[in-house]
C-alpha cells in the first residue's frame, strides 16, 4: 500500500514496536495528525475473545467525560409524552411511522443516531434489512431502545460512543479531536479502556487485553502500553 509525504514523514516519529505510555501516546498521536482539518483521534482495543460463541460478543455504549467533539444529528421514533420529551432533550427529528415511510419511500437517512421507544420496534422490524448494514437499527444494548429518550437524546448530544466487536475480538471507538487537551483524551481513552475491562465476559482465560493502540485519521498507529491503565 502507498502511502503518503506526509504519512510517511509522520511515521519517523513513531517507534516502531515501541509501547508508549498513554501520558506520551497522547501527545505524539496529536503530533503524527497530517490531515489540514482536526483530525478524529480513534482508540483501537484488540481483545482475547472467541466471538464465534454469544457470550464473548461485546456490544454497548459509553458516554466519555470530555465528549467526541462532533454533534450527532438524532431521530427519534416515538410518539405522545415521549416525543415532546424528545423534542425538549434536543432531538433533530421525531416522529413515529411518518418518519419510517421516509426513510422507506425516499431513502432519507440524514441521522447519525435513531432512537426508539420498545412500543415502535413492531413498526421499525420491516426496515431492518436497510437500517442494520448501515449501523442504525435501535438496540436496547446500546441504549437506543428505551422508555427514557430523554436521557438517550442528552447522552448522544453529549458524546455517547457505541461500540462493539469485530469478527477478530477487535474494539474500535472515538475518542475526540487532534483539538483536543491532552488531558482531556487521556481521561476519555481511561474511561473507555476501564469500561472494556470491566466487560470481561467471565469465561475468558488468559490476557484479556491483548494490544491497545490509538492513531489520528489517516495517520500512523501509536501503541499504548497496556501498564499505563490501573485495573
Amino acid at each position: 500500500m502507498k502511502r503518503s509525504k506526509k504519512y510517511v514523514e509522520a511515521s519517523k516519529l513513531v517507534e516502531k514496536n515501541k509501547a508508549y505510555s498513554l501520558e506520551e501516546a497522547v501527545p505524539l498521536v496529536k503530533k503524527t495528525a497530517i490531515t489540514t482539518f482536526d483530525s478524529s483521534i480513534e482508540l483501537a482495543m484488540r481483545l482475547n475473545l472467541d466471538t464465534r460463541k454469544a457470550e464473548q460478543q461485546l456490544r454497548g455504549a459509553a458516554v466519555l467525560p470530555n465528549g467526541i467533539g462532533k454533534t450527532k444529528t438524532v431521530l427519534v421514533i416515538a410518539k405522545g409524552d415521549q416525543a415532546k420529551a424528545a423534542l425538549e432533550a434536543g432531538a433533530d427529528f421525531v416522529g413515529d411511522t411518518d418518519m419510517l415511510e421516509k426513510i422507506e419511500k425516499e431513502n432519507w437517512f440524514g441521522f447519525d443516531t435513531m432512537i426508539a421507544t420498545p412500543d415502535m420496534m413492531p413498526a421499525l422490524g420491516k426496515l431492518g434489512r436497510v437500517l442494520g448494514p448501515k449501523g442504525l437499527m435501535p438496540n436496547p444494548k446500546t441504549g437506543t431502545v428505551t422508555m427514557d429518550v430523554k436521557k438517550a437524546v442528552e447522552e448522544v448530544k453529549k458524546g455517547r460512543v457505541e461500540y462493539r466487536t469485530d469478527s477478530y475480538g477487535n474494539v474500535h471507538v472515538l475518542v475526540g479531536k487532534s483539538s483536543f487537551e491532552d488531558k482531556a483524551l487521556v481521561e476519555n481513552i481511561k474511561s473507555f479502556v476501564t469500561l472494556i475491562y470491566k466487560a470481561k465476559p467471565s469465561v475468558v482465560k488468559g490476557t484479556y487485553i491483548q494490544n491497545i493502540a490509538i492513531a489520528s485519521t489517516m495517520g500512523p498507529s501509536v501503541k499504548v502500553d497496556i501498564n499505563s491503565f490501573d485495573f
